[in-house]
């Protein structure tokens, strides 16, 4: 798991198809500070199927970076 306080824009020198995949969101707070949850679980061919994949811990400032830049991007 991992907590993201801020985001770095950087250019991609080329962008290829990703494969889709479930992913949740879930609303934590830990010790007063809230953050947004994302989870992703990954291809249904998996040895696992529905063990969670990638976890990101977005902090306020964080979250309010991305939405920014996705206003922008959309």
């Amino acid at each position: 798991m991992a907590v993201v306080r801020e985001f770095t824009e950087k250019e991609l020198d080329r962008s290829s198809a990703h494969s889709e995949v479930e992913a949740t969101i879930s609303l934590v707070e830990v010790d007063g500070e809230r953050f947004v949850q994302i989870d992703t679980y990954g291809s249904k061919n998996r040895a696992m199927p529905g063990k969670v994949s990638q976890s990101l811990r977005l902090s306020q400032s964080a979250y309010e970076q991305l939405q920014q830049l996705a206003e922008k991007h959309f």
